[in-house]
């Protein structure tokens, strides 16, 4: 059945309040850039240049904070990080509206540093709580219910806005953050699974033993993806406009969403995932060639398709890599940096999908966004090769000294179990009685393994 691997995974204990949390949760933090941006315009009425760097102020901040606050949850446990990031980031939205925007600048980067880790808190519980055999469809339904938190986030933002204001706004994001907050916090999702080291052992791996080329591939293909997102998202708009038909941008950006909703539920119900890199690069050529429909809208939202259906089954399969490579007493740091690649890769998205617009017309920010994604799975490729043609590790040696195991003796011993009806039949063993007295023909007592004591 194809719905089976999602009712084995949210019958598991937690799973399902840890998703329906976690997509309360980041409702309100999906919806910050907006509302940030959309301050700055019209509260503070300054350009969308200005609004520009805050974002990047914050998006830097919370770049830089999420390894960190990822590494604390490794090293002091989930709930003390908790109660510190949910606190500074209600401080931040609540001070926020009051601030110049000479001020604002800077404590923009201090909230992004400091903002309550939901998303890496999510992926680490359903690592924790998930046998391998049942991650990857969790890792589908939290990269659905992120699609989710993102379409009703922005949405919301904008509309507290519109009707009530930039500060009521931010206020409004400050009261959803404590919220948040309160409800991981009483959730309390496990960081560590049953059969892990607890945080309270110390455990802590070097850092040198799991960030190795694997992982930085991983996290350089994550970041290609969301950049392909974010200047796509531009794209579309800026095409749409061009041709007339800008009206029909929210319903178009809602398709491609809803594309990308059903490819991811279509890859959680695989038995076995595929490497990140082989779905990302698809992805990225397909979004080559999207700006070819952009005369009509109903062909732009079909030339979508392809691409957006592999937008969340690539989320997936990079947060499923990351929690069967990184070893337990590192995966909040892991999942830390997963986050600041996402992050990085929307932030450079769009200027970069902007500036192919302005230069050389709508089409092109999809070429472009197109092309580095194709860029960074060429340069991440030696490094799958790499791990596919590693050699199995070899049997251990014999002992110094030993003789070598027969070939066919080392295969009955590993493949085949002897027929019992090969065995003798004890009826036919000779009878002990019938043995001569060793003691009275040699006149000395044998010893195993050595020559008869008191022989010549």
């Amino acid at each position: 059945m194809l719905l089976t691997p999602y009712r084995e995974t949210l019958a598991l204990p937690k799973i399902t309040s840890l998703l329906v949390v976690a997509t309360l949760a980041r409702v309100p933090i999906a919806a910050g850039t907006v509302v940030l941006t959309l301050h700055v315009v019209q509260g503070l009425g300054m350009k969308y240049v200005a609004a520009g760097l805050v974002g990047a102020a914050s998006t830097i901040g919370g770049s830089i904070g999420a390894p960190v606050i990822g590494r604390l949850i490794d090293r002091w446990g989930l709930r003390p990080i908790l109660l510190l990031t949910t606190i500074a980031e209600v401080i931040y939205w609540l001070v926020a509206p009051s601030l110049p925007y000479s001020a604002l600048l800077p404590v923009a980067a201090v909230g992004g540093f400091l903002a309550l880790p939901a998303f890496s808190v999510a992926r680490q519980a359903i690592a924790a709580l998930t046998p391998e055999s049942h991650r990857l469809p969790a890792f589908a339904l939290d990269s659905m219910t992120t699609e989710l938190s993102f379409m009703a986030g922005p949405a919301l933002g904008v509309l507290i806005v519109t009707t009530a204001g930039s500060h009521a706004a931010m206020l409004s994001l400050a009261v959803g953050i404590l919220l948040a907050g309160i409800g991981l916090w009483l959730l309390n999702p496990p960081v560590r699974g049953a059969h892990e080291a607890p945080v309270a052992s110390g455990e802590r791996p070097p850092r040198r033993s799991w960030l190795k080329p694997r992982f930085v591939a991983v996290l350089a293909v994550t970041m290609a993806a969301t950049l392909v997102l974010s200047g796509t998202d531009v794209a579309v708009v800026a095409t749409l406009r061009a041709s007339g038909e800008v009206e029909w941008a929210g319903l178009v950006l809602s398709l491609w969403a809803f594309f990308s909703l059903v490819g991811g539920f279509l890859y959680g119900t695989v038995r076995r995932g595929l490497p990140t890199l082989v779905i990302f690069a698809p992805m990225a050529v397909l979004t080559i060639p999207v700006g070819l429909g952009g005369d009509h809208w109903w062909l732009l939202a079909l030339l979508l398709i392809p691409a957006g259906a592999l937008c969340a089954p690539t989320i997936t399969a990079s947060s499923d890599a990351i929690s069967r490579m990184i070893p337990a007493a590192a995966r909040g740091e892991a999942m830390g940096m997963h986050n600041s690649a996402l992050t990085v890769g929307v932030a450079l998205g769009a200027p970069l999908a902007g500036l192919a617009i302005d230069h050389r017309g709508p089409a092109w920010g999809f070429v472009a966004v197109g092309a580095v994604g194709v860029l960074v799975a060429l340069l991440v490729l030696p490094t799958e090769f790499r791990r596919r043609r590693t050699p199995a590790t070899p049997d251990p040696a014999p002992p110094a000294g030993s003789a070598p195991i027969p070939d066919a003796v080392r295969s009955a011993d590993s493949s085949s179990t002897p027929d019992p009806e090969s065995f003798p039949d004890p009826e036919s063993f000779p009878d002990p009685e019938s043995f001569p007295d060793p003691v009275a023909a040699t006149g000395s007592v044998p010893v195993s393994g050595s020559r008869p004591v008191g022989s010549a």
